[in-house]
């Protein structure tokens, strides 16, 4: 079955975008060991050495999803991405607090790379997620929150089969539906790139998780590096998966299109271009160059 995959006007609309996903089954998540713990803050001193008073606008990595998230209409200084928030939050106040296992895995390799990671607890998710333009019908839960909000039309969301939306504005927030708990045992993992030479970063990102998953939270790992030509993963329940390294087992096929998906419910609509700011975003504009 398809796991997580890409709407094909994002792919349109955002060619320098690049990826790295991992479905992971088996996962034990337990309170943040001592050895994980030294290796974050470690990770968290060298960034604060490495950024010094440079401005996080500035981040080339940050700069293109600035830009990313302007194409859709939404302010990306009211509503960061997650990596600027976490600098931001490192560059102030000096650290990041610890979480859990899986939490402290997808912040560490965040921060090394100025890029957001994303873990989604995928057991009340109805697979595949998908990153499109909402319409506006779609349900989301905040953090913290019981009630239910509805995205804006044209922001760009994740969200499952049922249109529940597990993140906002690309990489803003994340839902209470699919946080990670102690309790998390499958998940999907995601790491997003806009910027020029973002292949690389996302190729030694997903190692990095990868292999700090392998060590600290165990399971059966299914990991590719998405782009255009490569919209979305697969991994099939009746199969073992791949327990390390990077795996080519991901479905090779044109990105769908929520516009005219017959997966899409009986009479509901979602328009394929629902966002004509991020058609002018073009390549040079996101890439960085």
């Amino acid at each position: 079955m398809t796991s997580f995959q890409y709407d094909a006007q994002i792919i349109k609309n955002y060619p320098a975008l690049r990826s790295g996903v991992i479905v992971a089954r088996g996962l034990t998540n337990t309170p943040t060991p001592d050895a994980l713990r030294e290796r974050y803050l470690n990770e968290q001193a060298s960034v604060k050495t490495r950024i010094g008073a440079t401005p996080l606008s500035e981040l080339p990595t940050l700069n293109a999803w600035r830009r990313a998230i302007s194409a859709f209409g939404v302010s990306p200084t009211k509503y960061r991405s997650a990596a600027e928030s976490l600098l931001r939050r490192l560059t102030k106040k000096g650290d990041i607090p610890c979480i859990n296992t899986l939490v402290d895995i997808g912040n560490l390799v965040s921060i090394r790379y100025g890029l957001p990671v994303a873990i989604f607890d995928t057991r009340q998710i109805a697979l595949p997620i998908t990153v499109h333009y909402a319409d506006g019908s779609e349900h989301f839960t905040d953090l913290g929150s019981d009630k239910i909000a509805h995205p804006v039309a044209g922001e760009v969301i994740f969200s499952d089969e049922n249109d529940m939306v597990v993140a906002r504005r690309w990489c803003w927030r994340q839902s209470a539906t699919s946080a990670s708990r102690e309790s998390t045992t499958e998940a999907i993992i995601t790491v997003e790139a806009h910027h020029a030479g973002g292949q690389g970063d996302i190729e030694k990102a997903l190692a990095d998780l990868t292999a700090l998953l392998e060590e600290y939270a165990g399971g059966r790992l299914d990991a590719a590096a998405l782009n255009a030509g490569n919209p979305a993963i697969y991994a099939s329940r009746n199969r073992p998966l791949s327990t390390g390294g990077i795996c080519g087992n991901f479905s090779q096929f044109n990105p769908v299109d929520r516009g005219a998906s017959s997966s899409v419910k009986a009479g509901s609509s979602r328009p394929s271009s629902a966002n004509p700011a991020a058609k002018a975003a073009s390549s040079s504009s996101l890439s960085g160059r």
